[in-house]
């Protein structure tokens, strides 16, 4: 069990971790080794609360199949044992900021000086526009 935040636990039974080829320069061995990791989490049997999931579900985008399991490809290193720490490093950075509950805004009303503020400076401004104009006929 990997403590993600106070009272969100993440299962070690929850991940599936496979390993696939990875592209890229290496020459004839890329084609025999398999070293990038390709890790599989499922969230919905981890017993997580709805709206954990929607953000989860929100953060992850791509990453996240439309069965709702969560897929994540590390072929950084050249070695399988720190393409599984990457792939396990960054699901539990996914899953910390998934925990993190977003500060609900509460609307504030105007001060009367901000009013005011705002006012005077839409006269000052009308005014530079209204002395920029010609002179009308009428006008002398």
């Amino acid at each position: 069990m990997i403590r993600i935040a106070p009272g969100i636990l993440l299962d070690d039974t929850a991940i599936e971790v496979s390993f696939i080829q990875s592209g890229g320069p290496g020459g004839q061995n890329v084609n025999k080794v398999s070293t990038a990791a390709q890790l599989r989490f499922d969230p919905s049997t981890g017993g997580y609360d709805e709206a954990y999931l929607a953000r989860l579900r929100l953060l992850a985008g791509q990453r996240m199949t439309t069965e709702g399991v969560v897929v994540i490809t590390a072929r950084r290193f050249r070695t399988q044992d720190r393409n599984r720490e990457d792939a396990m490093e960054r699901l539990v950075d996914l899953l910390r900021q998934a925990a993190h509950r977003p500060k609900s805004r509460r609307p504030t009303r105007p001060t009367k000086a901000s009013k005011e503020r705002r006012l005077t400076g839409k006269a000052v401004r009308g005014k530079t526009k209204r002395e920029r104009q010609a002179p009308r006929d009428g006008d002398q």
